[in-house]
């Protein structure tokens, strides 16, 4: 499958996606950040998911750890060259490999003791759709999208499905198909909150383990942006009326900032790589936010 995607690359130093996509475009947006938590909480609701974590990993004691671990797959994905993607889906592939076990207590649909795999399609294409749906979200909560982008964007998020092992056909066609199983999803036994998801997702929007507190009227929107029952298994206080607000003040806000502060730090390092130069100090201080390391991994990949 990757060596089929790297045929098509014109320019290996561009990546995947490069500096025309809808991709670069949406995911440079420090914006994003706003669906970080509504798209934890909602891999988390996946009983396979939260268990994975729970058994196979401590980064939970520390939810920036995983911020970080997340934001440097997906960046470097989109914004490292056409070996640095395919390095990051090679680990990212052999991390999952060894993950598996059985669940814990009953979840939703699933009862305990039922198995549990990292690599599994439903699974990833789960966390897939989690990612995909609350980028789209937070991106148009401050600036405005095409129909059009948002479908070319849906495309050019199957070849970045094919990186966590998807293929394109257990993915939904289109933009509105992608929208009713997410739709389903929601509804569905599929999805569910244990005591341990919980507790992880309250680890999350405390800031726990990180001089990062994430402010009221985050965690409101959050909270706003959350299906009902799942907002609810979580323990999430529902505040319309602060989330409203930041609705409104935070177009006007954003839109007002410099590009060295909207822009992610993984973009800035991608386009100085196409210029032939490396990442300027403020670009790798960015990278330290947003992956937790000044440039992103596999260079010279």
């Amino acid at each position: 499958m990757l060596s089929a995607m790297a045929q098509q690359v014109a320019d290996p130093r561009a990546g995947l996606f490069g500096p025309g996509s809808v991709t670069w475009k949406m995911n440079r947006e420090a914006a994003l950040f706003l669906g970080a938590g509504r798209a934890a909480l909602l891999q988390l609701a996946h009983p396979w998911v939260a268990a994975a974590i729970a058994e196979h990993s401590t980064v939970m004691d520390r939810p920036i750890v995983r911020f970080h671990n997340t934001f440097r797959i997906v960046y470097t994905m989109v914004y490292g060259s056409v070996g640095q993607a395919f390095e990051a889906a090679r680990r990212l592939h052999t991390l999952h490999t060894g993950i598996q076990g059985e669940l814990p207590e009953a979840v939703g649909a699933w009862p305990q003791s039922a198995h549990y795999e990292a690599n599994e399609v439903a699974a990833l294409r789960w966390v897939w759709a989690t990612l995909v749906e609350s980028a789209v979200l937070a991106y148009t909560t401050v600036l405005p999208l095409s129909a059009a982008e948002r479908e070319r964007y849906y495309g050019e998020m199957k070849t970045f499905a094919a990186l966590f092992g998807l293929a394109a056909g257990a993915l939904p066609t289109d933009w509105e198909a992608f929208n009713s199983y997410c739709g389903e999803m929601f509804d569905s036994g599929e999805l569910g909150v244990s005591a341990a998801s919980r507790g992880m997702g309250q680890r999350i929007l405390s800031g726990a383990g990180s001089w990062i507190r994430p402010p009221h009227w985050y965690r409101a929107l959050t909270a706003a942006w959350m299906p009902p029952r799942l907002r609810e298994g979580f323990g999430l206080a529902a505040d319309e009326g602060a989330a409203e607000r930041a609705r409104r003040w935070l177009p006007r806000v954003y839109r007002a900032l410099p590009g060295s502060v909207r822009f992610a730090g993984p973009y800035q390092e991608a386009q100085a790589r196409l210029r032939g130069r490396p990442a300027s100090w403020l670009a790798r201080r960015s990278n330290c936010f947003w992956i937790g390391q000044p440039e992103m991994p596999f260079a010279g990949q």
